[in-house]
């Protein structure tokens, strides 16, 4: 494969890459009526598919990643890794034996695709826009997730780690709508049936392909599902990375630990 040279993220791709998605979702407004008993978690797992563009309750919970001063303390090392993937959809570049490759959700793209991915696409950038292309390795629906080998890696990037252990609470850096970069917090709720279960933790179309990480900075899975309603009702969910590993022919058992 011919190697290229990563190109300056040009600022004028800044709104065709977000108006791809702009129109896709509105936000929800508000409402004071009694939030009802979410439905239950760990159902079979169903089809990845886009069946409401409401956040996780009233207010839509994102901060900048730049700004963000939570208690995912080693988010900041994270952060980087986290891509814009032909501007619909996010991506993390995931740390694997066989060399870093974007993970994404496997409804975002197609196998031997060709798509875009940028990188520090964000309010207040700590480094250089880049935009690179990637081949679409691995793709598939159940576990809903894809593998993406980059032309080129940037340089001073660190691949995020996978782990087999969710924590009480759980954050997603993702593009929303094809945003800039921004983070959101939720709590851990079950992992069944090779999903993880996560509530009010907000993310909206574009989101999906985002990673889940535990609050040692470590990928628990990968967002593919937004139930969650303007009501606060409901919950989102991600295939986790122990299913993915598993139906991966690129990736590990080794790639993979309890930490």
């Amino acid at each position: 494969m011919t190697r290229r040279p990563l190109r300056t993220f040009n600022s004028s791709w800044g709104l065709p890459l977000a108006g791809t998605v702009l129109l896709l979702g509105l936000l929800g407004c508000g409402k004071d009526d009694p939030v009802p008993a979410d439905p239950p978690v760990c159902e079979e797992p169903k089809p990845a598919q886009v069946s409401g563009f409401w956040q996780c309750g009233p207010t839509l919970d994102f901060t900048p990643i730049n700004s963000y001063q939570g208690a995912f303390a080693s988010i900041q090392d994270r952060e980087d890794a986290v891509v814009l993937i032909a501007g619909v959809c996010t991506g993390t570049l995931i740390e694997a034996s066989a060399g870093p490759v974007v993970l994404t959700a496997g409804h975002c793209v197609r196998l031997g695709d060709r798509p875009l991915v940028v990188f520090n696409f964000e309010d207040s950038p700590d480094g250089e826009e880049l935009l690179t292309e990637g081949t679409v390795i691995e793709q598939s629906s159940t576990p809903d997730y894809a593998l993406i080998l980059l032309d080129a890696l940037p340089a001073a990037i660190t691949p995020v780690p996978l782990t087999t252990q969710a924590t009480e609470r759980l954050a997603i850096i993702q593009h929303p709508r094809g945003y800039r970069k921004v983070i959101a917090e939720g709590r851990y709720l079950d992992s069944c049936n090779q999903l993880v279960y996560y509530g009010d933790l907000d993310t909206l179309v574009g989101s999906s392909g985002a990673g889940v990480l535990n609050q040692q900075g470590f990928l628990v899975g990968v967002h593919t599902d937004g139930d969650c309603e303007e009501n606060g009702r409901g919950h989102n969910r991600g295939w986790t990375m122990e299913s993915v590993v598993q139906a991966s022919e690129y990736l590990q058992d080794s790639d993979i630990a309890d930490r």
